[in-house]
């Protein structure tokens, strides 16, 4: 392994990693509670979770390291269902929520039909935009760090432009009024929001996946963890606070509302805003404001393909680290001598990402907000799960392996632990039945486009591939202990 990640490398690494677009609207569609929870999952879950990892990260250094840490606390079978979970979850958000979020982004500023996209211009964009994230996993860490480092930077611009706007059109136009009652919690957006702010505060652990390949990854996994967090949380708040003050009560969407909030401040550089019988407000641009929407459109296009690229990075490190130790096959366990990636690994996640956009598509029928709800709940719910192995992992190395150096070792571990672990519990279980314990799939509790005679269409939507993915995970397992065997490990 070649050693080109530096501390640098791991901000820009990790801000590419944390921040995406695609919840930023859901956020906003519960008003000024979005906010609230924001704030609250920061404290009390990204902050003890991140010393977490923190201490797995400085003092596990493997290539490969969510895995490493799982396989080392509980075993290889638990290691691979696990680190399987953790894997799959990328393929599925980059050809589901990924190519949907770039999509609308695009249509927002460069087509008048809004945020609906048609099956072809689905399949159009979603295709190229898997496999171009395919071809720049497969070269080197030494060219995918600039890709990432390119995608931090844009969202910088991104957000300090949405930010600078919203200043400019509050001066000319006043906002709509957010009072403090609007920030009161509830147990619906609760429900409807955490899961959402959770999957988008973990990743603190993925550039541990290539820990090999870090300067040094004891002192520099720490300090990027920490500047990550703060970052994290600057780009996620003050974009939310925006749209709520840009967008009228109700208005935004889980899939169009930082682009439609985005795009109506944006008229101040020229177009205007009209509302239309139903009270939908519309927002034209023209002249200059025509320009630089064109320029969001494509930057949003950008944050999103990044996102998914720094997480396909990773986690099919991950994944080939696994194979080639025996928790899974082992023709998957294999690294390019040319490029020092895991080739084969970047190809399957490209063949899977390729399939749930054309499953997601032609399920949801070609509905945007359906087919964007349904892949954000499953990446989420897939991605949260992994992390019940991850996250207990730091305190039961620390009772078998107490003698290992740990350069960082985090306060509180037992609790920040179990706080972790049992948020992460009742987010999953919410994901696959929205609103259990109070009106399961109902009022406040439907998801976006859904009706309450579809929650067993709904359900199934989640709940059968979380299944195949356990079966799949557990086949694995299988495969590598048949290989291990063979060779008397």
């Amino acid at each position: 392994m070649q050693q080109h990640f530096g501390r640098g490398d791991i901000f820009f690494f990790l801000v590419c990693t944390l921040f995406g677009i695609d919840g930023l609207g859901t956020l906003a569609t519960q008003g000024g509670a979005g906010f609230t929870w924001l704030v609250l999952s920061v404290l009390l879950f990204a902050v003890p979770s991140a010393m977490v990892l923190a201490e797995l990260g400085a003092a596990y250094t493997d290539e490969g390291g969510p895995y490493v840490w799982t396989r080392r606390a509980f075993g290889r079978a638990a290691g691979a269902v696990n680190n399987f979970f953790y894997w799959v979850t990328n393929p599925v958000w980059m050809g589901g929520t990924l190519v949907a979020t770039a999509a609308s982004g695009l249509l927002v500023f460069f087509s008048d039909s809004g945020s609906d996209a048609s099956r072809p211009l689905l399949y159009g964009l979603g295709i190229p935009f898997i496999w171009a994230g395919v071809l720049f996993a497969i070269l080197s860490f030494k060219v995918g760090k600039w890709v990432a480092t390119i995608g931090a930077y844009a969202r910088f611009l991104l957000m300090g432009f949405f930010m600078l706007v919203i200043v400019v059109y509050a001066a000319k136009h006043g906002v709509h009024g957010i009072g403090g009652g609007d920030f009161s919690p509830t147990y619906s957006s609760f429900v409807a929001l955490v899961p959402l702010i959770l999957f988008s505060l973990v990743g603190f652990e993925l550039p541990s996946a290539a820990g090999e390949e870090m300067k040094d990854a004891a002192r520099d996994v720490p300090a990027g963890i920490a500047k990550s967090v703060i970052a994290t949380g600057l780009l996620y708040g003050l974009p939310i606070l925006g749209i709520l003050l840009v967008l009228p009560p109700g208005q935004a969407t889980g899939l169009a509302g930082f682009p439609d909030a985005l795009k109506q401040a944006m008229t101040v550089f020229g177009g205007h805003v009209q509302t239309a019988t139903d009270g939908t407000v519309v927002s034209t641009l023209s002249g200059a404001g025509l320009v630089m929407g064109w320029l969001m459109g494509i930057l949003i296009a950008l944050v999103a393909f990044t996102s998914g690229l720094t997480w396909i990075m990773g986690s099919d490190r991950t994944l080939a680290v696994s194979c080639y130790d025996g928790a899974g096959p082992r023709s998957l366990g294999v690294f390019s001598p040319r490029f020092g990636t895991p080739l084969r690994v970047n190809v399957v996640s490209g063949v899977v990402s390729t399939v749930v956009l054309i499953a997601t598509i032609e399920i949801t029928g070609g509905n945007a907000y359906k087919f964007f709800t349904v892949a954000l709940s499953l990446a989420i719910s897939t991605t949260l799960i992994s992390y019940i192995g991850i996250f207990p992992a730091a305190w039961v190395l620390r009772r078998k392996d107490p003698d290992r150096p740990r350069p960082y070792r985090c306060p509180a571990l037992p609790a920040m632990t179990i706080l972790s672990c049992v948020a992460i519990v009742f987010c999953t279980v919410q994901l696959l039945l929205p609103g259990v314990g109070d009106q399961w799939f109902d009022g406040d509790y439907l998801p976006d486009q859904w009706a309450h005679r579809e929650r067993y269409t709904y359900l199934l939507t989640e709940l059968v591939p979380l299944l195949l993915f356990i079966a799949l995970g557990l086949w694995f397992w299988l495969a590598g202990r048949a290989h291990t065997s063979r060779q008397g490990a």
